[in-house]
């Protein structure tokens, strides 16, 4: 277990980030932990369960910080901003994938189309309902994944949700 400064973990999120722009490491390490684990999970369901990218990505957003802090406008909802940092890194691998598969249906397109049947059973347990509600959320289109990521997992709010996603 990691043990904080008291008087950094009671800083709101857009003081630590102000602290950080003047090269205060404690604050870093008090923003990290108390959003590392909601952006791997909002990574990890937008990627499609790919863990090792998630974690990838998760480690790109928090190295930004560090090396721009001041990106970051102190006046502005750090929670907002760090989701749009993630929505947007999801967005351009979105991208960078369809122009990978709209290469690979160009050049080795055999007719053969795959659909994996992910309907189940009406079995209504915990896990079976967190497979369908996964297999859902992958139907979605990113945005849609997104904003429902972000409204039910992160609860953000509407105008929150339009902020990060515009």
């Amino acid at each position: 277990m990691i043990f904080l400064p008291k008087k950094y973990s009671r800083l709101s999120d857009e003081k630590l980030m102000a602290l950080i722009q003047a090269g205060n490491t404690k604050a870093f390490e008090v923003l990290y932990h108390r959003y590392s684990r909601r952006l791997l999970v909002y990574y990890f369901r937008m990627l499609g369960g790919d863990e090792a990218k998630a974690q990838d990505f998760l480690q790109d957003t928090f190295l930004k910080i560090i090396e721009k802090p001041g990106l970051f406008d102190t006046g502005k909802n750090f929670s907002g901003w760090i989701f749009t940092l993630a929505y947007n890194r999801c967005k351009n691998e979105y991208r960078r994938l369809e122009i990978r598969r709209a290469a690979v249906v160009e050049n080795d397109f055999d007719g053969s189309t795959v659909h994996p049947d992910q309907a189940g059973g009406v079995d209504i347990d915990r896990q079976s309902f967190r497979r369908k509600l996964f297999a859902a959320l992958q139907k979605l289109n990113p945005s849609q994944r997104s904003a429902f990521l972000l409204r039910h997992q992160e609860n953000l709010s509407v105008r929150q949700i339009a902020e990060v996603m515009d």
